[in-house]
């Protein structure tokens, strides 16, 4: 068993924890990196192929985990996971026979981990109601709690670049990105990173949400600057989204041991 500092799975100021070596480490993000892909095929996301969860190795930093190309989300495992380096390059099968990628993944991807050592996790995927805010063009009004964890920091992506056939577009997306946490990119979809696994996909779930509410009100009131600064100064802080990640878990993959 992975040896790992005192964790509490279920506390609020959880961060991703601290392993012994970087073996155990990988593991940790890799089994955590397949558990996203099967929360988001429970919520029906990327049944068309249409998304990628990375997580950036602990030691070679400049190359992902990243689920290998025609495994269903709901179906991923850590064995179904391969690491992908500069280039584009499969530089561990993780003894897959078929180890191919979805390339656009890297070109989103790579540049994005690139611009920021911080991030561990990006994520990207269409869904119900962040697509269609996306062909909006328009970043999030203050009008649900939720937003205020983007307050200050997201950004849109204006290009119209929706499929993105090289690293030129993914480093104009890194850009927009900026420090943030989350990205609108026009007519395509929503983007999220963090620090942990955990964290990024806790974003995307907080994203969508945002988006819906964006989506379905009519004549929303947005609250006043101040009252969002008030609010960001928790919701927008990495333990929120690592939270949102775990409810999310336990509702929707109540038995994580599927993914080993």
């Amino acid at each position: 068993m992975d040896s790992v500092s005192s964790h509490d799975p279920f506390r609020a100021d959880s961060e991703e924890p601290r392993f012994d070596d970087a073996e155990a480490l990988r593991r940790h993000r890799m089994r955590r990196a397949a558990l996203a892909y099967r929360l988001f095929g429970a919520y029906h996301w990327g049944e068309q192929g249409d998304g990628h969860i990375s997580a950036r190795d602990p030691e070679r930093s400049d190359c992902f985990w990243l689920l290998r190309y025609g495994v269903p989300f709901g179906a991923a495992t850590v064995r179904d996971l391969v690491l992908v380096g500069p280039g584009g390059a499969i530089v561990d099968a993780n003894g897959n026979v078929d180890p191919g990628i979805n390339i656009t993944a890297y070109n989103i991807h790579w540049p994005i981990h690139e611009a920021r050592p911080d991030v561990v996790c990006a994520a990207h995927t269409h869904t119900p109601y962040g697509t269609p805010w996306s062909a909006n063009a328009e970043p999030f009004q203050q009008i649900v709690q939720e937003a205020t964890a983007f307050f200050e920091c997201h950004a849109v992506y204006d290009g119209e670049d929706v499929n993105v056939q090289s690293t030129d577009g993914g480093k104009r997306i890194a850009v927009a990105l900026g420090e943030g946490h989350g990205v609108i990119l026009r007519n395509h979809g929503l983007l999220t990173v963090g620090g942990s696994v955990d964290e990024a996909i806790g974003w995307f779930i907080m994203m969508e949400r945002v988006a819906e509410v964006h989506v379905k009100a009519h004549r929303p009131q947005p609250i006043s600057d101040e009252a969002a600064r008030t609010s960001a100064s928790v919701m927008a802080q990495p333990p929120m989204g690592w939270h949102a990640f775990n409810w999310a878990l336990r509702a929707r993959v109540p038995d994580p041991s599927v993914v080993d």
